[in-house]
């Protein structure tokens, strides 16, 4: 646990389609780290971070003021588009914006949001990426998805993963003062015939990883990093 986060991970160790796991070191997510103590920003140096990828909305980045150490390099990438009014007023009304079920539409409606952030990730200074949003949930999450997709990690793993932030709502709550909304999503999506789990299978299996780079727009030099996962791995050690 690092001090100030209750929801950050190391996305190593996770099981490939091909045999073996994911390096660790690489690819971390967690909240915001709006909250983090100089203990915890030692912490991350420690884990080897180098760069934090901040997948949040301009708005939501200006509330954090405080000082950030100098060999921390953060990169920007405001993955909603919320100038897109028509894609998201149906979610906002609907209150399925914090659910897996807005993730395929956005990939399809708006690729090259994904695109940047897998740039950013990919392209980062040397030293492992920690990328967030505020609660490391949905945003954070389908980043994750598409990063442990395009390796060729098991979905099961992947789903695990995705759960895990789930799990840990009463922490996340905590450590905000808010009140856990896990069961009013749950009951959004129940009233669609869905679940948290199932939305995000949902998801999963139909996201079609060829369409999205070509349509995002990433590079061939970005798709071969986050294929071996940042050099890491050969490409012929995960499929994908």
């Amino acid at each position: 646990m690092v001090d100030g986060l209750v929801n950050a991970r190391d996305l190593g160790g996770l099981p490939l389609l091909a045999g073996g796991t994911t390096p660790q070191g690489v690819f971390f997510r967690s909240e915001n780290v709006d909250a983090l103590t100089a203990r915890g920003w030692d912490e991350l140096f420690r884990l080897g971070i180098r760069t934090v990828a901040d997948l949040r909305q301009t708005a939501e980045r200006e509330r954090d003021q405080r000082p950030r150490p100098d060999w921390v390099v953060t990169a920007h990438v405001d993955l909603d588009g919320l100038e897109n009014v028509d894609f998201w007023r149906d979610y906002a009304e609907s209150g399925l914006w914090g659910t897996a079920a807005y993730f395929l539409p956005h990939l399809v409606a708006m690729p090259e949001r994904a695109g940047a952030a897998l740039e950013a990730v990919a392209q980062a200074g040397e030293g492992g990426v920690l990328f967030h949003c505020m609660s490391g949930r949905d945003r954070t999450g389908m980043v994750a998805m598409l990063l442990l997709s395009l390796v060729g990690v098991e979905p099961e793993a992947i789903v695990h993963d995705y759960l895990e932030t789930v799990r840990r709502a009463d922490a996340l709550a905590a450590a905000t003062g808010r009140e856990n909304d896990e069961p009013v999503r749950e009951a959004i999506l129940a009233r669609r015939g869905s679940t948290t789990e199932l939305a995000f299978r949902d998801a999963l299996a139909s996201v079609d990883l060829e369409a999205l780079l070509t349509s995002a727009g990433v590079s061939e030099g970005t798709e071969r990093c986050l294929r071996t996962w940042r050099g890491s791995l050969a490409l012929d050690d995960q499929t994908g």
